[in-house]
């Protein structure tokens, strides 16, 4: 009697045991590789950010990269990359729907309240819009909905005292020496001021008043018009005199003044392709797909799809006026923040070209470098940041080889509006 029921109670156990593993089975093939990837990397994303949250008390200062140390480097409201933490955590919400994750967010994107009034530089718009744009698509308190609009056209009203008619362009940065110290800009404008019209275009639809849009038309057309080269590889900077002349084409964070910076180019892709988007006008997406033609074609682009920081460091023709060997490097550093904008803005892209295939696999080929270890970071390094590997300024010896807050916000943005195209 005593064997027997140790048959059944071993029976038993086996057929449990193998129903479990059945239903492991089931579930894991449910998921198809790419669904897996980006659970996966949303999963890595969340204990990263919740590791940040601990080590970020200070809602005065947001963050950034790393010290020389591995500790966090913050940043204050008025610097340029405040919106992309806040930003980051918005995404966290829109993939889990975890209300932590939208409590860190609100938090977040409200200690940035006084950005509103940043009118030093042009970047309002990466401040404001990463994070209280993002904001208005999931709250639903009338109250807060009604303030953070008012805050957003104050923020649009902040970068249109930057915007001179006669110029036709939103000024970068106040006059300052250039990069190599030569020439004193007068009115520059970099490529990644395209990134700053997104939220002119949002404030004229919640206001009704075309000027701000009619502002971000201007800018981008006279962007289209002297950032670009014949071959649709972009000057980081371009600096003009009062009358809107060009007097300067140079670089800032690039190798040398013809060069392509790796993220400049990115972010004239993505800054064109939602220009076509908010606007249908042809010119920008025409634009928007030579620009990207040109970073996928590139014969410097590794096979990974994560490029140099700069297409064209130590190439033939290329001469930088600064101490490039004097870096000591023994190799050239990769810029994950590049590819992970590049990412996003080609999956965008993807939806409104008549090739959009062609977008789609090489912004998947990005994407999957960027979930692998070589890139993202084991849970619990990196202090907390997900992406390593990008570079902020390299003529400048700042931020190299670093994990990077826009970075992982684009990466975030990107795994969204990958998970969306594969529904």
């Amino acid at each position: 009697m005593k064997l027997t029921n140790f048959k059944m109670k071993r029976n038993r156990l086996l057929l449990v045991s193998a129903v479990a593993v059945s239903v492991t089975a089931s579930s894991f093939l449910l998921l198809s590789p790419k669904t897996a990837m980006i659970k996966k990397d949303f999963a890595v994303a969340e204990q990263q950010y919740d590791q940040l949250l601990k080590t970020s008390k200070d809602l005065t200062q947001f963050p950034r990269t790393t010290n020389k140390d591995g500790s966090v480097r913050s940043t204050d409201v008025w610097d340029w990359t405040g919106g992309f933490f806040p930003g980051g955590l918005w995404y966290l919400y829109e993939y889990t729907q975890k209300p932590e994750w939208k409590a860190a967010a609100t938090e977040w994107t409200e200690a940035l309240e006084k950005g509103q009034f940043l009118t030093q530089h042009h970047d309002v718009g990466f401040v404001m819009y990463c994070s209280y744009g993002n904001a208005l698509r999931f709250e639903k308190d009338p109250e807060k909905i009604e303030k953070y609009h008012k805050i957003l056209i104050q923020s649009a009203e902040s970068a249109l005292t930057r915007f001179d008619p006669k110029v036709g362009l939103i000024k970068s940065w106040n006059a300052k020496k250039s990069w190599d110290k030569k020439t004193t800009w007068q009115y520059p404008v970099i490529i990644d001021n395209m990134m700053n019209l997104e939220m002119l275009c949002y404030v004229s639809k919640l206001t009704g008043n075309p000027k701000y849009k009619e502002v971000a038309m201007s800018h981008a057309l006279n962007t289209m018009k002297n950032h670009f080269r014949p071959d649709f590889s972009t000057y980081h900077v371009v600096d003009y005199d009062a009358n809107g002349n060009v007097i300067h084409q140079q670089t800032n964070q690039g190798y040398a003044d013809n060069s392509t910076w790796s993220r400049g180019q990115g972010w004239a892709i993505y800054g064109f392709t939602m220009m076509y988007r908010e606007t249908k006008d042809k010119r920008f997406l025409e634009a928007a797909q030579k620009a990207a033609d040109f970073y996928l074609n590139h014969p410097n682009l590794p096979k990974d799809k994560v490029p140099y920081w700069d297409f064209n460091v130590n190439q033939p023709g290329y001469q930088p006026d600064w101490a490039y060997d004097a870096k000591k490097l023994d190799y050239v550093p990769r810029d994950a923040s590049a590819a992970a904008l590049t990412a996003s803005g080609l999956l965008e892209l993807s939806t409104f070209a008549s090739n959009g295939t062609k977008y789609f696999k090489q912004a998947e080929l990005m994407l999957q470098s960027l979930s692998g270890t070589g890139y993202l970071a084991k849970p619990g390094t990196n202090a907390g940041f997900i992406l390593k590997h990008s570079v902020g300024s390299f003529p400048h010896n700042s931020e190299i080889d670093v994990p990077l807050v826009y970075a992982d916000y684009y990466f975030l943005e990107a795994l969204l509006r990958y998970q969306k195209l594969l529904k």
